[in-house]
């Protein structure tokens, strides 16, 4: 009897983070813009639960340009993600700043950064290090604007 070793369920995790980021670009025609990315945030099909965005640095650490507080003892009780109101007003960013947040959402402690970057980059059309390398930008400049 076959039994999958731990590469091969992290390997079909990442395939199957990849799917879900493909169906959901698909769904907004490939157009992933702030308002797409709000409105997939409804669909229970692109997030498992409820997924709520709020511009608020309070609850952020250095270093970081959002964090995620589930909202009671158990995932369907939904989530809030703080994002750092530095980015409010720039539409471009949001969807790159939420998207890394939808597999923590979904998957729970199994997914780490590496789905992800995965998910964003595949979400939004871009190669996985360009993904990052705004990513950490967002970040410095989070940091920079909070003198942390």
């Amino acid at each position: 009897m076959f039994k999958p070793s731990a590469e091969d369920a992290q390997q079909s995790l990442r395939d199957h983070v990849v799917a879900k980021a493909r169906e959901a670009r698909l769904a907004c025609a490939q157009c992933v813009d702030r308002a797409a990315l709000m409105g997939l945030l409804e669909n229970r099909a692109v997030v498992r639960y409820p997924l709520g965005v709020r511009f608020d640095a309070e609850p952020l650490q250095p270093g970081e340009f959002a964090c995620l507080e589930p909202l009671g003892a158990h995932p369907a009780d939904g989530f809030c993600l703080y994002v750092d109101p530095l980015f409010e007003n720039v539409d471009e960013m949001i969807p790159l700043l939420v998207a890394y947040y939808i597999p923590s959402v979904n998957y729970g402690e199994v997914a780490s950064h590496v789905e992800a970057e995965l998910y964003g980059a595949t979400l939004l059309g871009m190669d996985v290090e360009e993904y990052y390398e705004l990513l950490c930008s967002a970040a410095d400049s989070a940091t920079e604007e909070r003198g942390a």
